[in-house]
């Protein structure tokens, strides 16, 4: 049931994985370190992936599940670093669109951003403007992409850039697996004065293809308790300032409404 779980959604945490096949953490910790002895999945600190993650972008829902709770506390940390009256840029990715969420109600605030989550999520913010790329719309993650997207960024400079992506080591920095979606957040850690990734534990210490964001142009990571801590550690000897939170009790609550995933309609 594990392998089936990580084969079809690419990615899973260790908490979804004993939530869904009903059985304790332990248990499958113990079950994920077999399944990779016998080369059918490779672990990742918090959880597993399907073989092949290098070359895997992860959808957008895909990524809805995991580290839900993080990713909240993650974009609560990021938002208090925005000020009113700021010049913002915003990436791509589920984290991001959680801070984008908690941009409402700022005013005087520009963002621009070449994601559609990002964007829908200030639609209604009145004292928000937003200013979308041009570009090729890549429909897993609700992005846009391409040479348009790339020198659009190219002509704004702001105080800061809020991104995630799908890998963050210290020795190659952030990394996605797609060239494409590396291409635009390179333009857009080039577009602002201050890099700040955004990025849980199921991140931290792990690789991807491309490199998007070396280390020395982060300024901050924002994670949460349970990343690698020794990661951590070569990422601070680097010079990047790291802040880690820990995230609230789940209330309950329905989450807001988003784009519909396409694959989810098919």
């Amino acid at each position: 049931m594990i392998l089936e779980i990580v084969r079809a959604d690419g990615m899973v945490s260790m908490r979804e994985l004993a939530r869904r096949v009903q059985t304790s953490e332990v248990t499958v910790r113990r079950d994920l370190r077999y399944l990779e002895a016998e080369g059918l999945l490779d672990r990742r600190r918090g959880g597993a992936v399907a073989l092949g993650v290098l070359a895997h972008e992860p959808t957008y829902s895909e990524k809805t599940r995991l580290a839900a709770a993080e990713k909240t506390a993650i974009a609560s940390a990021a938002a208090a670093l925005v000020s009113d009256g700021d010049v913002l840029v915003i990436g791509a990715g589920t984290t991001t669109q959680a801070l984008a969420r908690q941009l409402v109600g700022r005013r005087e605030l520009t963002v621009v951003t070449n994601s559609l989550l990002v964007a829908q999520a200030l639609a209604r913010a009145r004292s928000v403007d937003v200013v979308m790329t041009g570009g090729s719309l890549r429909g897993s993650i609700f992005a846009l992409v391409g040479s348009a997207a790339e020198h659009s960024l190219a002509e704004f400079y702001t105080a800061k850039a809020f991104i995630s992506g799908n890998g963050l080591t210290a020795r190659r920095g952030l990394s996605t697996p797609n060239p494409l979606v590396a291409a635009v957040d390179r333009a857009i850690a080039a577009a602002a004065a201050e890099v700040i990734v955004l990025a849980d534990h199921t991140k931290i210490g792990v690789d991807t293809m491309v490199q998007t964001v070396p280390t020395t142009r982060i300024r901050r990571l924002i994670t949460d308790g349970e990343a690698d801590q020794a990661e951590l550690v070569r990422l601070r000897e680097h010079g990047m300032e790291i802040d880690v939170v820990t995230p609230a009790a789940p209330t309950g609550q329905d989450a807001e409404p988003v784009l519909a995933d396409p694959a989810e309609r098919a």
